[in-house]
């Protein structure tokens, strides 16, 4: 199959160009109009497919609820907001509640399914700090133990590529150390560390920060804490919510303007309320949680953000017309920075020959017009 427009995004730059698929690959890409198309989107916007690394579910599916036809739908259907890799993301909880999940995600990619493709699972917690938990059941955060995690690893059968990790709180970096040498990627998020112990803690492996601004020590010109850490550790990874509620345009337009063009990624830290009824009581991690006119989610009864309904096309949109991005840096965000923080930036996070097919076409109000995923049309 050859598609083709006049805006096609390769080598960071719209060009008019084909691009033809073959099974789930891309095999060539060609000058406009050279060769006959089956597609022909005129001058839609074709970029990569986007990549969340953080996402706890949505259509009223939760990675913890260790449900086969919720995980399989939800992958499915994502697409619809032009997401073409995800790691399904788990809540802190009880080894009784933790384990199903994770061997339900590593069933499912066993057995098969159709979507956006599961890059692995991304494990927030359960080692967290205390203070800083934010909507994570304060009764299921632990002491970090290599023994733990590789039980949960092997519930996971491997799967668990993304960790979130209050660093301060893993004795001689132990934790740190085993996820590095097996190939994890270690974030510091729900964390109360300063500064200086951010700073070891990248010295010993940690490589991304959670949820960048949420979940952690915020910045002072004295006092510079995790947030500070962020704009000072300019090679290091971070993900941020760009949702404009989670933190604010100018707050996002402050991050990348510090962070540059290749280390933000964005993220939608999505609930199962995504894509579900605005006005339904919906949970996370035992918690009640409903959802403001702000499309926040929040602990009932309570100010606690909890996460997200954002949809990531929505998040780009939000980066370029409200933070006042340029495109390539808000583009990178959701395409090739999370591949290569993951380490999939081989296969994935562009239009290149031998790549994935991986594509997405945007309107230029940000809809999507149609994702393929591995070469699959999807909508």
């Amino acid at each position: 199959m050859i598609i083709q427009s006049e805006r096609v995004w390769v080598a960071n730059q719209f060009s008019p160009l084909q691009i033809e698929i073959l099974n789930d690959k891309i095999v060539h890409i060609y000058p406009y109009n050279s060769h006959k198309v089956d597609k022909d989107y005129g001058d839609k916007r074709i970029v990569p497919g986007f990549i969340d690394i953080h996402t706890h579910g949505a259509y009223g599916f939760d990675t913890n609820d260790a449900e086969e036809e919720g995980l399989r739908y939800w992958m499915r259907h994502i697409p619809e907001e032009g997401v073409t890799g995800i790691l399904p993301t788990t809540v802190t909880q009880l080894p009784a509640v933790l384990e199903p999940a994770l061997k339900n995600v590593a069933k499912v990619v066993k057995d098969g399914y159709d979507g956006a493709e599961i890059l692995g699972v991304h494990f927030e917690g359960p080692y967290l700090d205390m203070e800083y938990k934010g909507a994570q059941p304060p009764e299921a955060i632990a002491k970090p133990t290599v023994e733990q995690f590789e039980r949960y690893q092997e519930c996971a059968n491997g799967l668990i590529k993304y960790i979130t990790i209050a660093p301060e709180h893993d004795e001689d970096f132990a934790l740190i150390h085993h996820l590095v040498a097996t190939g994890v990627v270690p974030s510091i998020g729900h964390s109360s560390a300063t500064y200086e112990q951010v700073l070891l803690a990248v010295a010993n492996g940690c490589c991304s920060m959670t949820h960048v601004y949420n979940g952690m020590t915020g910045y002072h010109h004295r006092k510079l804490g995790i947030v500070g850490a962020a704009f000072r550790i300019r090679d290091m990874f971070g993900e941020i919510i760009c949702d404009g509620c989670h933190s604010t345009f100018a707050a996002l337009n402050n991050y990348f303007n510090s962070k540059g063009r290749d280390y933000g990624i964005l993220i939608s830290d999505s609930l199962r309320c995504k894509g579900c009824s605005p006005d339904g009581v919906y949970t996370l991690g035992g918690h009640e949680i409903v959802v403001g006119t702000d499309g926040l989610a929040r602990i009932k009864g309570t100010d606690t953000i909890a996460g997200s309904t954002l949809k990531i096309n929505r998040g780009l949109q939000n980066l370029v017309e409200k933070a006042l991005l340029p495109f390539d840096v808000a583009l990178n965000a959701c395409t090739i920075n999370p591949a290569r923080c993951l380490r999939v930036d081989d296969r994935k996070g562009k239009l290149c020959v031998g790549y994935d097919a991986d594509i997405v076409v945007l309107e230029d109000n940000y809809d999507v017009l149609q994702t393929y995923c591995r070469g699959k049309e999807m909508l």
